[in-house]
């Protein structure tokens, strides 16, 4: 077979070969893989799996940047605590601090709105667009070969959207060998139900984000709501519960080791078909160079926190997420030395090279994989300016807020089709969603000092890397940086929400002659935006049309050695299988698989992050676990581990027992396996999972809410 007739039916093909632990399965692959599903122990039907718009596939949701799953059959939803920690953040301030008491909802009107720019999406639709998205880019090179993808996928995507209610979007798969179409209900009114305190859904906080064993209760319960017409509407009290397509159920009983369990999710992005090149790049740059710029912005917030309670609580959502990615980073650089990964994949990659010399297409191939190669190299000429300058934008509220509404003024000069992605007229509400919050994730000092740390950075950098206007606005020294900074903040009037909504709405005309510092500082620095932004686009496209040469002899590579194929995690929905594993986690050192309540109690300090909550060390000090038990070591269960294959998105993932009940959420994976985003070792991947036996027993004994139990099919007891 000549290797340009291989695709993704090959891909199908290869599954049966893989592990049961290893693969994030695109649905329709999954009756390709029937026979290992059921040798693990699955008890239903691998072809009721391979439509996602079809139960039980279709009660699993994504919820923010992550996952979830429907409960009930009004809108109940499931997810993590980590995961709508912005929902409870936005709900609290210094008198009502939800993220430290936790949140009961005692009937349907007292449940919270999450933040304005959050969303849950039910994919309804999922369809192959290779040959629509790629016949006007074949013969082009570079930004040609970006527009030309960028115009199709979004000509698909106006398509879809006509539909009230629906966000769609292109899916690239195998680097740009396949497309898909992906059509999603998105549900804009979501409101906080059940939340544990922080001491519950937390506990451990970073000492234990990431380590086995756990003791966390991560869980929350949201509600997703509809207009009165039954379509998707913004949030109103006058609004009813979403109806949802399915919704899982809850097992009565919990999983042991050596039980078959299978998670569906939207797991981010994986990098496992990356070349060596960046594999290297990865492990002896990006991840240390990260880390520290992240450590340094964590610095700031929690000194900032010691002083003012009230910044605390504002930074408590992005703190947060820092320590999250500071901890995952870590881990991903000792995990891929541990595995050997740079020499592990050169190695790969250069017998892989050497294989398709022998092969009939390897002078149409090998050249371009050649020029993919330099591509990337090239890409790394200003990596150290892209990583502060991207951070400056993602770390901030008010200088993030003044450079979208001035992109945005920028490309509502162009015709809707054609603007950049995150600003076209469907992308108009979310924006605004988010400048509605920023009040209440902002404090001006604080913003001041990341952005000193940030630029500060940026004036140390060679001069090739540097951009005239932002050494113009700045300056070149520490001094001329503050004195730029308190300038500008000082009669900024961005930090008031009206202020926000009405430069929104405001013609660029209008907003070009606005004399707010900030706005005009934005406009200053956006030339310099926009060119960075062309050159991207230009090496994108250049890569989309290369990497598929790339991707196409290595799943023929794959072949040969009878190994998995399956896309990288892309954002869109895959199914993971395997079952309830200990860990042997190095030399003399063994993990069992579960933990349970008598962990909370040795842990236990009195300070954070080790300060369980009193009523909770109560009921666990009076033992009333009648029906929830773990009936092997006869203890009470918190989390368990399995061999699951997970990245960054499956948190809130289902986990489901060989029946298809819902017997755990994901959270987590273990340290040794936080590099499996870039490679997989059967040796020490696992994932880390709420037992949902745990969060019964919470809402039944020490935290009640029995109607909400009655509701997910599981009375209390």
């Amino acid at each position: 077979m000549r290797l340009r007739k291989m695709g993704l039916v090959m891909a199908v093909m290869l599954a049966p070969t893989a592990q049961a632990d290893e693969g994030m399965w695109m649905p329709s692959q999954l009756p390709g893989i029937g026979g290992p599903l059921h040798a693990a122990g699955f008890q239903g039907n691998p072809a009721d799996l391979a439509d996602l718009t079809r139960a039980p596939l279709n009660a699993v949701v994504k919820v923010g940047g992550a996952t979830g799953a429907f409960v009930s059959d009004e809108g109940l939803v499931l997810t993590n605590h980590h995961v709508a920690f912005g929902v409870i953040q936005y709900n609290s301030n210094a008198q009502r601090n939800l993220i430290e008491q936790g949140y009961v909802a005692a009937s349907r009107g007292e449940e919270l709105p999450a933040n304005p720019d959050f969303r849950l999406r039910v994919t309804v639709g999922f369809d192959q667009v290779t040959e629509q998205v790629l016949a006007n880019a074949r013969g082009k090179t570079g930004r040609a070969y970006y527009d030309a993808v960028d115009a199709a996928s979004k000509a698909l995507v106006a398509a879809c959207e006509r539909e009230d209610g629906m966000r769609c979007s292109v899916a690239n798969m195998f680097y740009g060998r396949d497309f898909y179409l992906v059509k999603q209900l998105e549900l804009r009114d979501v409101r906080l139900v059940y939340a544990p305190p922080r001491a519950i859904g937390n506990y451990g906080d970073e000492v234990d984000n990431f380590m086995w064993p756990r003791h966390s209760g991560d869980f929350t319960v949201l509600r997703a709501y509809v207009g009165p017409d039954g379509k998707p509407a913004d949030y109103s009290k006058d609004n009813r519960p979403y109806t949802p397509p399915a919704h899982l159920q809850i097992a009565r009983d919990g999983v042991s080791e050596g039980d078959y369990v299978m998670l569906a999710g939207y797991p981010g992005i994986t990098y496992r078909h990356r070349s060596a090149a960046e594999f290297a790049d990865q492990v002896q740059w990006r991840l240390p160079a990260s880390v520290a710029a992240m450590k340094a912005l964590q610095d700031v917030i929690e000194e900032a926190g010691k002083a003012d309670a009230q910044a605390k609580i504002r930074y408590a959502s992005q703190l947060q997420s820092l320590k999250n990615g500071i901890k995952r980073f870590s881990g991903e650089l000792d995990g891929l030395k541990r595995s050997n990964a740079v020499a592990v994949r050169q190695r790969d990659e250069a017998a892989m090279l050497a294989w398709l010399g022998k092969q009939a297409d390897a002078r149409t191939l090998r050249p371009q994989i050649d020029a993919a190669m330099a591509e990337i190299a090239a890409g790394n000429a200003g990596r150290e300016r892209d990583l502060l300058l991207g951070l400056a934008q993602s770390q901030t509220q008010l200088l993030r807020s003044a450079l979208r509404l001035q992109r945005l003024a920028h490309e509502r000069g162009k015709p809707d089709a054609e603007r950049e992605n995150g600003y076209q007229q469907r992308d108009e509400e979310l924006i605004a969603g988010g400048l509605r919050q920023v009040q209440r994730r902002y404090d001006p000092v604080v913003e001041k000092r990341l952005l000193a740390v940030l630029l500060g950075r940026y004036q140390q950098l060679p001069e090739a890397q540097r951009l005239a206007e932002f050494d113009t606005a700045f300056g070149r020294t520490p001094a001329e940086l503050a004195t730029a900074l308190d300038r500008v903040y000082a009669v900024t009037r961005l930090g008031d929400e009206a202020q926000r909504l009405h430069w929104l709405e405001a013609t660029p005309t209008e907003l070009a002659r606005s004399d707010d510092a900030l706005l005009a500082l934005a406009a200053k620095l956006q030339p310099a935006l926009l060119c960075l932004d062309d050159e991207r686009k230009a090496r994108e496209g250049e890569l989309l049309r290369l990497r598929p040469a790339y991707m196409q002899a290595l799943i023929a590579y794959r072949e040969q050695q009878g190994r998995a194929v399956y896309p990288d995690a892309n954002s869109t929905l895959r199914v993971s299988y395997g079952k309830v594993t200990p860990l042997a986690a190095r030399d003399a050192v063994a993990y069992a698989p579960l933990t349970s309540t008598a962990g909370i109690v040795e842990k236990n300090t009195g300070e954070a992050p080790f300060d369980a909550p009193t009523p909770l060390l109560k009921a666990i000090a009076k033992g009333d676990y009648a029906g929830y038990l773990d009936p092997k070591s006869g203890t009470m269960p918190v989390n368990f581990l399995s061999n699951l294959d997970t990245t960054g998105g499956n948190s809130g993932s289902p986990v489901l027992n060989a029946k298809g009940e819902l017997v755990g959420l994901n959270f987590d994976s273990n340290w040794e396996a936080v590099s499996a985003s870039w490679m997989f070792d059967p040796r020490y991947k696992r994932a880390i999972h709420v037992d949902l036996r745990y969060m019964r027993w919470l809402m039944d004994k020490v935290y009640p809410a029995p109607w909400l139990l009655q509701e997910l099919g599981v009375p209390a007891r």
